[in-house]
């Protein structure tokens, strides 16, 4: 049989579909079989990495069946990237290569992709059959092919359709519709089978991971968990894919990880044979899984998220564990229970080897010519159409070229796993959360062209024209002065909170400069924990140290609500309304004292009930453990010298941010109306409003604030007060930016390596473990 087998995807940065291709062609050249491969190729040179975002082409062998079609484009799709080529010139070339060459089979991978494969529909007279690898319940995507003719093309030009899985079968159907055959993908086992793993035989977890650094592939959900693991058993982990320059941004703690990067795929496969368990943490979007099968011939189990397209593979309890995607507490539990079973680390070896039985490429390559062969009867079948007028006919007949009944695509059960409450409480929360970001957006807007249309544009700009440059540069000099300050205090809170590490001013500097850049960039406040995260770097340990680091945050939240008072009441006494109403001043002054007492009293509250049942102290537990680490921060305070320092520079540099804000009020030309007590209430409104941060620097609400207090209190326009705020916020991010930038090039970082640690800083702490009857497994 001359097959010939069609990729859009290049030779030269394989994915799972390119090694695919790769083995059925191979297993079908050994029957004796007459194969060619048509895939686009990139050279090994400079424009083949500007067109895929600095990656290298991979030296991959280029087989005697290859036959290469140019270059192609990284392009990001379904939480990858798929490299494809767009040249009119390659697919004129595939049709040329297809017409002449009188193959009897021509298999298309993914159809649907751009150009080559759904090009390859109507460019053979041979029997036409396709494999879907993709799972994807957005239906976007296909919306777009559908509308571009994709549906019709693969109705008359697709005599049989495979699906790798029952997930790939269930996005086809879902939006193609048509009929499908399960040839799953393949893998190689050898004829002797995986040699079977001695329990317990290094003493350690040895455990795999195998992908790209995409969020889908769950990386950094494995990374958190395997920290919280190392605290209760020994355990290594090797990275295989993805490189250290990828993985470095979503580490804190480098010890027992091992990153290989890419590597060859005998190299993979010692990983795997070497490893107790292979760790597959998806998110989504896996239509099957091969790593998984590559396990199973290593002899190797699987802890993999409960998804669909796992689920095909993965039988639970059987040659691998399901857990859901997502949760890194769940994950390093399974993973410690089946560290501490060797005995069921061995049982779910043994069925994972007889599992890859099912996958071996020479059975996947005998169903995928069962499934030619029914092409190849369907393609005979049809009436030969002769002339242009009915070849036109027959492109838009509605009858499929299978010869069955038409199967319409249609709605279908979802493979999702139900979430908590039913699908249909998920689905009106997630209806709701829509609507109010649809609303809140629409409402914003609204509100934004009314604010403008009442105040006026055009007096908006001439009150930023008329700001004096030197008065603005002096406002910035001022406040990274302030900055500096911040990083003082914040130094001796540090060296009495870790008295045994060597943490230099200049490191601190840096640590509390990334801080101030992250939070003027992203939201959430996430510079709180960037500056935790540099600054542990350098202490050590961060698992031993980052505890305490945190505590030394909240030293430094304690002498800030100090300093938002003493702003409250600069700003109240110069405000007329408080003359005659002393008392708001008191509460105002007594309202974070008895918050910083309900601090100080919380764990000892808590410790009270310490002796309750068992579920109270579960739930009290993570707040006590909090508390006491929100108390111990406050060691500063109990040595007076080293904390008047502290105190000291940090109110400094609150009273450098407040002039700031004065010379911005000269700068403007408002300081004859707003004083010193007006800066105040300024920087009061704005670190106010920023508790809860809406936006990255709260864009809006700053300005918002601004005007609010400078037009309520102070009678000044709201022209002005807008154009103080636009100012006041550049001031800010021009500081940020400045002093930032300089600090991440002295840690040796990007912003994207700070912005991944603080999103996977929150740690991962596992309870005691408890036996549970059945299989031998271990429960926190």
């Amino acid at each position: 049989m001359r097959i010939a087998l069609v990729s859009p995807y290049s030779w030269t940065y394989p994915g799972g579909v390119t090694r695919h291709i790769e083995a059925l062609a191979e297993a079908h050249i050994a029957e004796g079989h007459e194969v060619t491969v048509f895939a686009p190729a990139d050279p090994p040179d400079r424009l083949s990495e500007r067109l895929h975002r600095g990656a290298e082409p991979q030296l991959h062998r280029r087989p005697h069946y290859l036959v290469e079609l140019g270059r192609t484009v990284g392009i990001p799709a379904n939480g990858a990237v798929s490299n494809l080529t767009f040249s009119p010139a390659a697919l004129a070339r595939l049709g040329r290569e297809l017409d002449r060459g009188g193959f009897d089979v021509v298999h298309i991978h993914e159809p649907v992709a751009p150009l080559l494969s759904c090009g390859a529909l109507s460019r053979s007279d041979a029997a036409r059959v396709a494999t879907f690898h993709t799972y994807s319940t957005g239906p976007v995507g296909p919306a777009i092919a559908n509308a571009l003719g994709a549906r019709r093309r693969m109705r008359r030009g697709l005599h049989a359709r495979i699906a790798v899985s029952e997930a790939a079968s269930w996005t086809a159907r879902r939006f193609y519709g048509g009929r499908y055959a399960i040839v799953p993908n393949g893998v190689h086992v050898e004829p002797a089978g995986a040699a079977p793993k001695p329990a317990g035989e290094s003493g350690r977890l040895q455990i795999a991971f195998v992908g790209q650094a995409v969020e889908r592939k769950g990386l950094g959900i494995l990374l958190s968990a395997f920290q919280g693991l190392r605290e209760h058993v020994a355990a290594e982990l090797v990275i295989v894919g993805a490189n250290a320059e990828e993985v470095e941004p979503m580490l804190l703690d480098r010890s027992g990880i091992t990153v290989l990067g890419r590597v060859d795929d005998e190299r993979k496969r010692e990983v795997l044979a070497r490893a107790d368990v292979l760790c597959a943490p998806s998110l989504g979007g896996e239509s099957f899984g091969m790593v998984l099968t590559e396990a199973f011939a290593a002899g190797t189990p699987v802890v993999a998220s409960d998804i669909a397209g796992y689920r095909d593979v993965v039988e639970d309890g059987v040659n691998g564990i399901l857990v859901a995607p997502g949760d890194p507490v769940e994950l390093a539990e399974t993973l410690r229970a089946l560290a501490l079973d060797p005995a069921l680390r061995q049982e779910l070896a043994g069925s994972a080897a007889a599992s890859a039985q099912r996958f071996a490429w020479p059975r996947v390559a005998h169903e995928a010519r069962e499934v030619y062969a029914e092409a190849i009867v369907a393609r005979r079948a049809e009436l030969p159409a002769r002339g242009p007028v009915a070849r036109l006919r027959q492109a838009f007949s509605p009858a499929p070229a299978d010869g069955l009944a038409p199967v319409p695509a249609r709605r279908l059960p979802t493979l999702e796993p139900e979430p908590p409450g039913g699908w249909a409480r998920f689905r009106m929360r997630r209806a709701a959360r829509r609507i109010g970001l649809v609303v809140a957006g629409a409402l914003a807007v609204g509100l934004s062209a009314i604010a403008l249309h009442h105040v006026g544009v055009d007096r908006v700009a001439a009150s930023l024209l008329r700001s004096s440059p030197v008065w603005v540069l002096a406002a910035i000099a001022v406040m990274a002065l302030s900055m500096f300050l911040r990083s003082v205090s914040w130094h001796v809170i540090l060296s009495v909170a870790l008295p045994d590490r060597l943490l230099s001013w200049m490191a601190t500097l840096r640590a509390t400069a990334i801080g101030v850049l992250m939070s003027a960039t992203l939201p959430a406040r996430l510079g709180e924990p960037a500056r935790a995260i540099v600054i542990s770097r350098r202490a050590g340990d961060p698992r031993e140290t980052m505890p305490a680091v945190v505590g030394t945050l909240v030293s430094q939240t304690v002498i800030n609500v100090v300093a938002l008072v003493l702003l409250g009441l600069i700003a109240f006494s110069s405000v007329p309304i408080f003359d005659r109403n002393h008392g708001a001043l008191v509460v105002f002054a007594i309202g974070p004292a008895l918050l910083l007492l309900v601090v100080l009293a919380l764990p000892l509250v808590l410790k009270a009930g310490a002796s309750g049942s068992s579920r109270v102290q579960a739930v009290l537990g993570p707040v006590r453990v909090a508390a006491q680490r929100a108390r111990s921060g406050l060691k500063i305070f109990l040595k007076p010298r080293a904390g008047a320092g502290a105190v000291g520079a940090q109110l400094a540099a609150w009273a450098l941010q407040a002039l700031s804000c004065y010379l911005l009020l000269v700068a403007l030309g408002l300081n004859d109306r707003a004083g010193i007590g007006a800066a105040a209430a300024v920087l009061l409104a704005v670190n106010v409003t920023a508790l809860i941060p809406a936006t990255p620097a709260n864009v809006g609400v700053f300005q918002a604030a601004c005007v609010a207090v400078l037009t309520g209190a102070y009678g000044i326009s709201a022209a002005d007060a807008l154009g103080y705020g636009i100012v006041l916020q550049a001031v800010e991010l021009t500081t940020a930016v400045v002093m930032g930038v300089p600090a991440l090039l002295g840690e040796g970082l990007t912003w994207k390596d700070v912005r991944m640690r603080a999103i996977h800083s929150t740690p991962v702490r596992l309870g005691p473990v408890e036996k549970q009857a059945g299989l031998g497994r271990v429960e926190a």
